[in-house]
């Protein structure tokens, strides 16, 4: 096992220690305003999604970023109940997902081609190529060629060079060089038909490991971005300066909330260390889309640190049958191509070994049962391993869960969006909007009376004072299903043996009128 795959785990640490404070991109006012002016382009197809499309695109760590926010924001747009918009393309296909095949890149017309058949038919097509180096063709080519047809494509570039540095090398099958195009992009930037993010982060702690800081910066910038494109459009307002940095606030919140875990953080990575210097190795499972950043980071160990494709691992548990373009491109296509629930059941359980570490990633949304099943089933075979469980404000690990696991990383996230929550609220209830965020909200600042400088508050205000409550949606939700105080709704919850049951008795209540969703569709979200 090669001694820089073992050094990955300090590299990781020191690459975080040195960055605590900074986790995003730097916030220019030329950049912000790039952001609203792309944000307010992704509103246009967003409030006419008829014949519209947003397509990510990149090759190897650019390309598996596009395939995450893709799925993502897609689920997102499910879970509102409108039609998904997003699409990605990767250099490579779909097996360059799940497995290391970065020269798939170096063709211009290779994108060109792969973005001509995602969109065929549609009227406007945003196209956001990642390339955080500015220097993939695949990238390039895409990029050029919406700018040849801005009729239907609007390019928009992605990346953490300036312009001046791009990639100038000729590029074999393209007559531009990458510099070329994104000089070409700047000049149109001007006129709001093309556009260049590339704020600057600087240097790698790794050369040439565009996965670690630039990596985290793409994801940053674009759901900052496309964050705040879907929230104002709910609203009917524009993107603003505001609105982005208010996100970006939230990711810096986030960022202070995991490293006060330090001590944590160092412990998961020293036993992961350990595993690979004795030879064993290191899977990570994860639950629907941390499956895929699981899958991402075993798949990136081996380019950037020469390992074995076997020694990390990711896992995606969950049903998968509709995020890929190609699925049937990664079927019986041998054990470097293996991701799935079913592989890690069949082809990886019944091989662990004491010295392998397995790490548990999910939310607090998760089918926990199906968690505790499967840590059960691993703690059978080793007892080295280690949870990361991601809940929002209210949150809490059950006790037999959690006694499983020598030590648990918890992160607990902020509400980013009352819209949302107010759209999940509106779902289950079956009430207007309006009333739902006035719940929630009333659940928030209980007990003291909403007044009209409550409500106007920003968001970050309601946030603060949500992350020191408990259980804020499901007394909303009971609140307005029980058409009840929020003492009444409280009880009601503290009275049921489960948030799931609580709710399922109030969508059964014979008071209340039928849910427009069907009580089936609604309790895998309660699980």
């Amino acid at each position: 096992m090669p001694s820089r795959l073992f050094n990955y785990w300090g590299n990781v640490m020191l690459r975080s220690s040195r960055r605590r404070g900074k986790p995003c991109p730097h916030t220019s006012d030329s950049i912000l305003t790039t952001m609203v002016q792309v944000a307010g382009k992704i509103q246009e197809v967003l409030k006419d999604p008829e014949g519209g499309l947003v397509v990510l695109s990149g090759g190897g760590t650019s390309g598996r970023m596009a395939f995450l926010m893709s799925v993502s924001f897609n689920q997102l747009m499910k879970g509102l109940g409108q039609k998904p918009l997003y699409t990605y393309l990767i250099a490579g296909g779909d097996t360059s997902v799940v497995a290391s095949g970065e020269g798939t890149e170096d063709s211009a017309l290779h994108g060109i081609e792969e973005l001509k058949k995602v969109a065929a038919g549609k009227k406007r097509v945003i196209v956001i190529g990642i390339s955080v180096g500015l220097s993939a063709p695949f990238v390039a080519g895409q990029m050029d060629y919406c700018m040849d047809n801005p009729a239907v494509f609007l390019p928009v570039l992605v990346g953490f060079n300036p312009v001046s540095m791009a990639r100038n090398d000729p590029i074999e099958d393209w007559s531009s060089t990458f510099r070329q195009i994104a000089e070409r992009m700047q000049k149109l930037q001007e006129k709001q038909e093309a556009f260049v993010l590339n704020p600057a982060t600087g240097p790698e702690g790794l050369s040439g490991s565009s996965r670690m800081k630039g990596g985290s910066a793409t994801k940053i910038l674009l759901e900052t971005l496309l964050l705040a494109a879907h929230k104002t459009v709910d609203r009917g307002i524009a993107t603003s300066q505001r609105c982005l940095l208010e996100i970006l606030r939230t990711f810096e919140r986030a960022h202070q909330v995991t490293y006060s875990q330090s001590p944590k953080i160092a412990a998961l990575m020293k036993q992961a260390s350990t595993s690979l210097e004795k030879n064993g190795r290191v899977y990570l499972v994860g639950w629907q889309t941390l499956g895929i950043i699981a899958i991402m980071d075993g798949v990136e160990c081996i380019h950037t640190f020469g390992a074995d494709f076997q020694d990390v691992r990711g896992f995606l548990i969950g049903d998968h049958s509709d995020i890929f373009n190609q699925k049937a491109d990664l079927i019986n296509q041998g054990p470097q191509f293996s991701f799935s629930q079913e592989d890690f059941l069949t082809s990886i359980l019944p091989s662990l070994k004491e010295i392998d570490t397995v790490v548990f990633i999910f939310t607090l949304d998760d089918n926990l049962t199906e968690v505790q099943t499967l840590v059960e089933q691993v703690k059978e075979k080793t007892s080295h391993i280690q949870a990361l469980a991601h809940s929002t404000v209210g949150q809490s690990l059950p006790t037999t869960l959690k006694k499983l696991f020598p030590s648990i990383i918890s992160i607990t996230w902020p509400l980013l969006f009352f819209e949302y929550e107010g759209n999940f609220i509106q779902r289950f209830s079956g009430q207007p909007k309006a009333p739902c965020i006035e719940s929630l909200l009333q659940v928030i600042h209980f007990p003291q009376p909403l007044s009209d400088d409550i409500r106007a508050a920003p968001i970050s205000f309601h946030i603060q004072v949500a992350h020191e409550k408990e259980q804020v949606i499901p007394i909303a939700l009971l609140s307005l299903l029980f058409r009840c105080s929020i003492p009444e709704a409280q009880a009601h919850l503290a009275a049921a043996p489960s948030v799931c049951e609580a709710v399922r008795s109030a969508l059964t209540w014979p008071g209340r009128k039928r849910s427009a969703e069907p009580l089936e569709t609604l309790e895998p979200a309660l699980q």
